[in-house]
This record gives structure tokens, C-alpha cells and sequence, in this order.
């Protein structure tokens, strides 16, 4: 299965590291332009450097609309912009505690980079995709969203299940313009350095019962998200919207 997407516009988000870093290759090794989206200047410098010339970076956060409807229109100047991966996300540096411990911006900050940030994004391009006929918007939520998180953090895990939720509602809004919405639902990857964090502190027999749990016996990778990216956003899956894939080894 040969995919490519020559002289194709990519937008992805929280592409300075793990996941996005991953797919921006990805996008860019198969003929894309792609714009990578993220807060993290120095890691998004990494990320253009792997990439090459086929890759151009912008600092913003996905949960500012302003800032989103300025990115967008910034990048839309240099092409069309075909494909959206909304990847930017994470738990913000938070930890499970208790529900009455949860203050209103602990529980918002994990909504504007996870929830509010999707919307933003697939706000943004959509007219652009409409113009064109044509799009791919690709949501990465989580197992955290279709089970419980890991993590036990509560906005997390709400926000991954409501991206599944606007994945859906996206796709039947936009399906009459050419427009894709789908949504890839990973398992547990050693990313970033959260999710080392997550598996140092699991321990050797939490290490073990998780690995115990996935039917491939082994933990998945940044590249791996990535393909089932790739495929979500190719000519292949024209006529797929709305779906939410797991990609977690087998639960």
C-alpha cells in the first residue's frame, strides 16, 4: 500500500516531539508540505530539522481561537490546506487526586489544549476545506477516552471521550463537502517525557500487568500512531468518516 500526499497542505498540532514529531515525518517523507503547530519553540526546531525543507514550524497555542484563525490563515497564504491532524494535547503537568481537589483551571487548562483546541483547529480550516471540495480532519484521542485514563485524571479523560464525540458530529456537518472526520484512539506509548514519568512510576509490576494486557505483548510507538494517520488522511479512506480507530496493541 503506497500512500503519498504530493504537493498536499498538512496541518499538525502538537508536532515538537512524540506523536506529531512522528507524523510530521511521516507526512513530509511522503511529498506533503507541512506546517507543524506547537507551544514548544525548541522542540518544534528539532522537529523542522528532521523533517527538512518540506516542513515550516509556528508557535501558537490550540487553545487561543485568535491565535488559531491568525496560524491558519498565515499557512493557507502558502497553499492548500488539505489535511488537519489535531494532536496537541496532554495532561498539562497534572496528576490523578481526588475529585474534590480539582480546582476550575486545573479541570479548563486540560480542556483548552485537548477539547476546545480540536474545535479551534477544525474551525479554522473547514471553510478552506469547503472551498476545496475536499479534506481530512484526523482527531487523536486516547484509550483514556473510550475506557478510563491511566492517569485517573478526570478532565482527561473527559476531554479524549469528547473528542470522539465532535469526531462524529464533524463528520455528518461536513461529510456533504468532501470532508473526512475521523478519529485514531492510541494505547500506551512511551512518548514524551510524561508518559516516561507515567511508566517509571508504574514500577516493574505495573509495567508488567499493563504489558499483560496487550494482546501484542508489547507497547506501541510514535510510528505506529502515525500510520494509521497516514491512512485516515490518504485517498484510501475516502468514503470512511466517523470512525474512531484504537491503535493499542489489542486490548
Amino acid at each position: 500500500m503506497n500512500i503519498t500526499f504530493d504537493g498536499r497542505g498538512v496541518i499538525v498540532t502538537g508536532a515538537a516531539h512524540g506523536f506529531g514529531r512522528a507524523m510530521a515525518q511521516a507526512f513530509a517523507a511522503r511529498g506533503a508540505r507541512v506546517a507543524a503547530l506547537d507551544v514548544n519553540a525548541e522542540g518544534l526546531t528539532e522537529t523542522a530539522r528532521l523533517c527538512g525543507a518540506a516542513c515550516q514550524t509556528h508557535v501558537v497555542d490550540v487553545g487561543n481561537r485568535d491565535a488559531v484563525q491568525a496560524v491558519v490563515a498565515k499557512i493557507a497564504q502558502a497553499g492548500s490546506v488539505d489535511i488537519l491532524v489535531n494532536n496537541a494535547g496532554g495532561v498539562r503537568g497534572q496528576k490523578g487526586r481526588p475529585i474534590e481537589e480539582i480546582t476550575a483551571r486545573d479541570w479548563q487548562d486540560i480542556f483548552d489544549v485537548n477539547l476546545s483546541g480540536t474545535f479551534f483547529m477544525a474551525q479554522a480550516v473547514a471553510p478552506l476545506m469547503k472551498r476545496q471540495g475536499r479534506g481530512r480532519i484526523v482527531n487523536i484521542s486516547s484509550g483514556a477516552g473510550r475506557t478510563i485514563s491511566l492517569t485517573g485524571i478526570q478532565a482527561y479523560a473527559s476531554a479524549k471521550a469528547g473528542q470522539i464525540g465532535l469526531t462524529r458530529q464533524l463528520a455528518h456537518e461536513l461529510g456533504p463537502f468532501g470532508i473526512t472526520v475521523n478519529c485514531v484512539a492510541p494505547g500506551f506509548v512511551r512518548s514524551n517525557p510524561t508518559t516516561e514519568k507515567q511508566w517509571e512510576a508504574m514500577g516493574p509490576e505495573g509495567q508488567a500487568a499493563l504489558m499483560n494486557q496487550i494482546a501484542m505483548r508489547r507497547l506501541g510507538t510514535p510510528e505506529d500512531i502515525a500510520h494509521a494517520v497516514m491512512f485516515f488522511a490518504s485517498d484510501l479512506a475516502g468514503w470512511i468518516t466517523g470512525e474512531v480507530l484504537g491503535v493499542d496493541g489489542g486490548k
